[in-house]
């Protein structure tokens, strides 16, 4: 890649915190004091590139022109990921959580599964579910399973439903998996088309509440800390309300509910901790029982 040419261009701070009170504005994205290096950074790589004089020509462009703020926008966000990012996540999946998931859902007719990939980015963590599922779940093909993958990034998105990937992002990944769900292309190697097929991706911000139904898991790793702690709270009730009682909440390893006033059990489950919705109590259960068949 070619370097970008040296500018001259004076970024001063009263700039970057317009620049960032334009992007909380518009997507409710905070990047707080914890990012400032980060961010002044990139924004500076983002003015070299456009070959912009100063911070108030990049905030007329962004304001001019939508395809500029989601490139903007998308170069912020931009994170490595890599397919099993955090194997003790889908260790957890595959040997306790899935096994508990059957063994409720076992009888049903259907036998419906859902699961949230929120922030999906390019697409490496709904397609490990998938594979995760796949390789989990006894008799999968008599599954109604749904995946849905949601990430603000149109760019990413579209990456994502390609399904072609680098042997870099595919690191982590047993041999054996690549082998099984992925066909090697002179592009890369593409997730097999049964796999694909098990996902819906869809552009979508968290701070907007749209209504996606009910979820028996819902991943959402490293994405919460790009809200404001109010953002933040209000993004963890819709999760928690889009959960089946029972259901699974999934952060990234360096992430924490702690300090959060959402009711989530806490469970450490081999190296990582996960958070459950807790059940309905009995009496409701049976009282919510006996109002559906009255009705």
């Amino acid at each position: 890649m070619k370097p970008h040419p040296v500018t001259t261009a004076h970024l001063a701070e009263s700039e970057l915190a317009e620049i960032r009170t334009l992007i909380e504005h518009r997507s409710a994205i905070l990047f707080d004091s914890s990012r400032e290096r980060f961010f002044s950074s990139r924004i500076r790589e983002y003015v070299e590139e456009k070959s912009l004089a100063s911070g108030m020509e990049l905030l007329r462009l962004i304001r001019g022109s939508s395809v500029e703020y989601e490139s903007l926008l998308e170069r912020l966000l931009t994170q490595e990921t890599s397919f099993f990012r955090y194997p003790a996540v889908f260790q957890a999946l595959e040997r306790t959580i899935l096994p508990e998931l059957q063994e409720r859902r076992f009888w049903e007719n259907p036998r419906t599964l859902r699961i949230w990939s929120a922030g999906c980015s390019t697409g490496e963590e709904p397609y490990s579910i998938a594979i995760t599922l796949c390789e989990a779940l006894k008799f999968a093909d008599a599954w109604e399973i749904e995946i849905l993958a949601t990430d603000i990034s149109r760019r990413a998105l579209r990456h994502a439903e390609r399904g072609v990937y680098s042997r870099r992002s595919l690191q982590d990944a047993p041999p054996a998996l690549v082998d099984g769900y992925f066909t090697a292309t002179k592009h890369g190697f593409q997730v097999r088309p049964r796999v694909r097929g098990m996902i819906s991706f869809a552009q979508m911000n968290l701070a907007e509440s749209v209504y996606v139904g009910k979820f028996d898991c819902i991943f959402c790793m490293n994405v919460l800390m790009y809200f404001s702690v109010e953002r933040r709270l209000a993004i963890l009730r819709r999760f928690h309300d889009a959960l089946e009682p029972g259901g699974y909440f999934l952060l990234g390893h360096a992430e924490t509910l702690s300090n959060s006033p959402v009711k989530f059990e806490s469970i450490v489950l081999g190296d990582c901790r996960v958070y459950r919705k807790p059940e309905a109590p009995a009496e409701s259960r049976r009282a919510a029982a006996v109002a559906e068949g009255a009705s």
